[in-house]
């Protein structure tokens, strides 16, 4: 659909290059998607980049508060491509984007076809202004840029078949659900104790049920749907917790230099396997779950108590491509929630590495069995399968 008089040879070629490199990857696997990254110009919606960095499979940052916070950007297309297909956008569809910046809004737009509709609403109007402008120098005038808090939505042009969410959310704001079609689609990046996932649910009955996850990144929401999470400063380190973990004893401050144990627990992995779901698992079972961070350790599952700190850690497994999985702590419980993390770590090696689900209820619904998530709006239930 695009008639772009501004694209050029060159932009064209490293377009065509990126297209094919996230086809040979495996990344884009359905041809429509394709197909409107090859329409798409996308150094018009980054025009302070070069021509190789706008074509790069990276993001690209586009502005950042006082405190050196990224509030906005254009996200790596290897992200855009898997929450596209996440979000099945078919031709006829309207779709509601929370989160401006135009290239996915215009990627949508080709998705969606001529008798289609796409809202994209952004709570920053530097953001907006942007997104208008690069938009309409792309051919794609028709997709409407809304300046609103995205927590709300855009009610006046609902209801949408699909709403895709490109910030990172702490929860499922209530408009969402309220301006969906029944059976319709919300993608969206969810922070879960530490962890962002961009999770496809659909809308049934009243709650959400999550058909399909992948792990991302994105910058978070500002406005109302803002999350906040907890950091409890240790001497080299830090811990992070959840929102709803406000209650949540914490050790003192120097435990890490305390007298360390460790143990290891006999389940191998691969090194380059992602962790997030056995993060998640622990989430689930360990009172006290958090994330420890710093200089040793980049991002690591934790479980903590008022006087001690246990943590995982791991050494060289069977080969050089895999790694045991262990667990250190430090005070005078260490050995109890050694115990009980490494208990967990074999649990979910030995039933669980299928990966968990997610539904979304209302926060005055009834609950189904799982493991339940406190948010302001709603309880989001992991559960398991054996």
């Amino acid at each position: 659909m695009t008639g772009v008089s501004s694209d050029s040879a060159p932009a064209e070629s490293l377009r065509t290059a990126l297209v094919q490199q996230l086809v040979a990857t495996g990344t884009i696997r359905d041809e429509r998607v394709a197909a409107a990254f090859a329409a798409v110009p996308r150094h018009l919606f980054v025009p302070q980049a070069s021509l190789d960095i706008a074509y790069a499979d990276d993001v690209v940052l586009m502005k950042q508060n006082e405190a050196g916070v990224v509030t906005s950007s254009v996200s790596q297309p290897s992200i855009v491509a898997l929450m596209l297909q996440q979000a099945a956008i078919r031709p006829g569809d309207r779709v509601l984007e929370i989160g401006s910046g135009g290239y996915n809004a215009a990627l949508m737009r080709e998705l969606a076809g001529p008798h289609g509709a796409v809202t994209s609403v952004d709570i920053d109007p530097e953001v907006t202004d942007r997104a208008r402008e690069s938009l309409d120098e792309a051919g794609y005038g028709d997709v409407a840029v809304v300046r609103a808090d995205g927590a709300f939505g855009v009610p006046e042009r609902a209801p949408y078949d699909r709403i895709v969410v490109t910030v990172t959310a702490w929860d499922i704001a209530s408009a969402w659900m309220q301006q969906l079609r029944p059976g319709g689609r919300i993608v969206v990046p969810l922070r879960l104790r530490g962890q962002t996932r961009a999770i496809a649910f659909d809308l049934v009955g009243d709650h959400l049920e999550s058909r399909s996850t992948t792990v991302c990144g994105f910058v978070s929401m500002q406005g109302a749907g803002a999350d906040y999470e907890r950091l409890v400063p240790l001497q080299e380190g830090g811990l992070t917790f959840d929102e709803d973990q406000e209650g949540e004893p914490h050790p003192q401050y120097d435990v890490l230099t305390l007298p360390a144990e460790q143990t290891w627990s006999g389940v191998e992995v691969h090194r380059e396997e992602p962790l997030l779901d056995l993060y998640l698992w622990l989430a689930s079972k360990l009172p006290g779950y958090c994330v420890l961070s710093g200089e040793e350790w980049s991002w690591v599952a934790a479980v903590a108590t008022a006087d001690s700190l246990a943590y995982l850690t791991s050494r060289s497994g069977r080969d050089e491509a895999h790694v045991e999985l262990g667990c250190r702590g430090h005070g005078p419980h260490a050995s109890q929630l050694i115990g009980h993390m490494l208990d967990q770590v074999q649990s979910w090696d030995a039933k669980h590495r299928r990966g968990p689900a997610f539904q979304v209820h209302a926060s005055n619904a009834v609950l189904p069995p799982g493991f339940h998530i406190a948010r302001r709006h709603s309880y989001i239930t992991v559960t398991w399968e054996e």
